[in-house]
């Protein structure tokens, strides 16, 4: 038991060492990212901090999981209750960016519906469908807005109440926004309509 627990410290300890250098650099955040995939048993501890907002290397550590994620997002099946139960928690714009692109990318996985997509429950659906909007409507930044249109637009395929609701927000806050967002609502408003 006590063996168990130093290594659990272990791999924090080696876990956070790693994130202590990582620096919004790509180049940094791929070398990262690489060793979690040549290392997956640090995969759950880099999801664990990823939900853990009091952690100063938490924004590094979504960061590394959104890197992590284009190579293996089947990795995150085990943690999707985790993952989707706390979306809310997240409150630091460089936290909540990567793991909107996450999500997106999970949501498009679990509609493809082949033997590698990602399975999410309905409760998961129902988790990000409510983080997506809230995310939308709050005061965040563009590309955590345009993830969230995304994964809307695919959600709403499945849901009839979705596109309306979408629409209207995006009508509403259109004049508001930048040219990178009009361009995604632009993009969603045709394929809604």
């Amino acid at each position: 038991m006590l063996e168990t627990k130093l290594n659990s410290m272990t791999i924090l300890s080696e876990l956070q060492e790693k994130l202590d250098y990582v620096s919004a650099y790509r180049e940094n955040r791929l070398k990262c990212a690489q060793v979690i995939l040549e290392n997956p048993y640090l995969f759950t501890e880099l999801i664990s901090i990823c939900f853990s907002p009091e952690d100063k290397n938490n924004h590094k550590a979504c960061w590394i999981l959104e890197f992590v994620s284009y190579e293996e997002l089947l990795w995150l099946q085990p943690h999707l209750d985790f993952f989707c139960s706390n979306l809310k928690i997240l409150k630091d714009e460089s936290s909540i960016r990567p793991i909107a692109k996450v999500m997106q990318l999970l949501v498009k996985s679990h509609y493809k519906k082949d033997e590698n997509s990602i399975h999410l429950s309905e409760e998961n659906l129902q988790e990000c469908i409510e983080a997506s909007f809230d995310w939308l409507i709050n005061d965040v930044k563009v590309a955590t807005k345009a993830y969230s249109i995304r994964t809307l637009y695919i959600l709403g395929n499945h849901y009839d109440w979705i596109h309306p609701e979408l629409k209207m927000i995006i009508d509403k806050d259109f004049g508001d926004h930048s040219a990178a967002y009009k361009a995604v609502a632009k993009e969603v408003l045709k394929k809604i309509k």
